[in-house]
């Protein structure tokens, strides 16, 4: 099948063996595992997936990919060892789907972002994800310059990142303008937010004030929720900016802002 890439729903399908092992490799596959495949496009991570994990949930929203498939792999489909679904990965409800299951995927990279709040924010979180995705993103989840950002809390804040491998574009058809790597997200849960009995919301309102104004200080950022010098002394923000904050420090501080407002 020939099979012409789409631009719009970022496409870029991955040829390399080497790289397709180690995202597998890192799923650490049983036949107890569903996984759950965001755009199989032509099936190459799809077969080496039903050959370690119980059970393939693959998500398509591309109509001639999505009958390809069905022709592909339509022993595996028969006795629902796969199990193909048409429909874009944003829209589908992942309430249905097995507790603690596996997300492996090679993923548009216009749409990581959202991708990563719909299932790391979910009620039905997977147990693990594993993702193809841009190199410099990846870099940024796991903070490697030292300095957080919003979207490394937002992923730190549910999970463990670890970055597997870098892939070079080449390893792609069409080769994409970047670099990318898989990056792995393991123990997810909402354990941060039960254990702190913190509310998600109030966590990220505080988050998201904090990050407003990057270069400005978090006792400027913080102004509305931190109403006296005193406390923003205790606190020592006055030297600091967001991106210092690791998760802790976020909760820590969030306890401190809760319990001045009782005093």
């Amino acid at each position: 099948m020939i099979h012409k890439a789409k631009k719009s729903l970022g496409q870029n399908f991955l040829k390399s063996v080497s790289a397709l092992n180690k995202i597998v490799e890192a799923g650490e596959l049983s036949e107890l595992d569903t996984v759950l495949e965001i755009g199989p496009g032509k099936g190459v991570l799809t077969e080496k997936l039903l050959k370690k994990a119980g059970c393939v949930v693959a998500v398509e929203t591309d109509r001639n990919l999505f009958v390809f498939l069905q022709e592909k792999f339509r022993n595996e489909i028969k006795i629902k060892k796969l199990i193909l679904v048409e429909n874009d990965i944003l829209e589908f409800d992942i309430k249905d789907l097995k507790e603690k299951y596996k997300v492996i995927a090679n993923i548009p990279y216009n749409i990581t972002g959202l991708i990563l709040k719909k299932f790391l924010t979910a009620e039905n979180q997977p147990k693990m994800m594993i993702l193809m995705i841009q190199n410099e993103v990846a870099k940024r989840i796991v903070a490697r310059d030292g300095k957080e950002s919003i979207l490394s809390i937002s992923v730190k804040a549910y999970g463990d990142p670890k970055i597997i491998t870098k892939v070079p574009a080449r390893y792609f058809s069409p080769a994409p303008e970047v670099d990318s790597a898989v990056i792995s997200i393991k123990n997810i849960s909402k354990n941060i937010f039960i254990e702190n009995k913190m509310e998600e919301k109030q966590f990220w309102e505080i988050v998201h004030a904090g990050f407003a104004h990057k270069r400005k200080k978090l006792s400027s950022n913080l102004k509305k929720y931190i109403k006296n010098e005193r406390l923003a002394s205790v606190l020592n923000l006055g030297n600091k900016r967001a991106e210092e904050l690791s998760v802790s420090d976020w909760i820590n501080l969030l306890k401190d802002i809760n319990i001045n407002k009782k005093e």
